[in-house]
């Protein structure tokens, strides 16, 4: 699509909304998600690898960067600390000594397990969620993400949503 088909003030106002109402979601979100994993003595990036990790049966520091949206060095530092508490363990793959990968050990797999239960008996304080509801309620159905995926592989590529298609089939499957 060319720079003609649209305004500068549809741009603006576009820009504009997409940014504070994602803002407004995120932080919701971001509020919810650490109050949830605090009593386990975890933070949302140290949470977000234990369930790349547990949902994709492992991974690369690679992959958990790109699916968790944070830069290497940020994957590869709370992944260590995740490997000082023994929950999780670095090895090199034989076919492939260029990554390093990181799979949960026992421990980190009830950990996470753990904060899934926690999870499925709060939903009632996930207030994103309770937001949603009057939506399911009236449609039958929560908010569809179409639009949204499709900015998103625009932005991170079709690779991020084959990673996000991996782990929502292995949720599927697990609950």
């Amino acid at each position: 699509m060319s720079k003609e088909s649209y305004s500068l003030q549809e741009a603006i106002l576009y820009s504009h909304k997409m940014a504070q109402l994602s803002k407004a979601i995120w932080k919701q979100i971001e509020k919810d998600w650490q109050k949830w994993v605090k009593p386990f003595d975890l933070n949302l990036n140290e949470h977000h690898i234990l369930w790349i990790c547990y949902h994709l049966n492992g991974a690369s520091v690679s992959e958990i960067s790109k699916f968790g949206i944070m830069h290497v060095s940020t994957a590869f530092n709370f992944s260590k600390k995740l490997e000082e508490r023994e929950l999780l363990t670095f090895s090199k793959r034989e076919e492939d000594k260029r990554n390093t990968y990181v799979e949960l050990t026992e421990k980190g797999k009830r950990l996470f397990e753990d904060t899934m239960q926690a999870h499925a008996k709060g939903t009632d304080k996930n207030t994103v969620m309770q937001a949603s509801l009057p939506l399911k309620d009236l449609y039958g159905r929560f908010p569809e993400f179409q639009d949204l995926e499709a900015i998103v592989k625009e932005i991170y590529g079709e690779d991020y949503l084959e990673i996000l298609d991996r782990s929502i089939a292995s949720i599927r499957e697990e609950y």
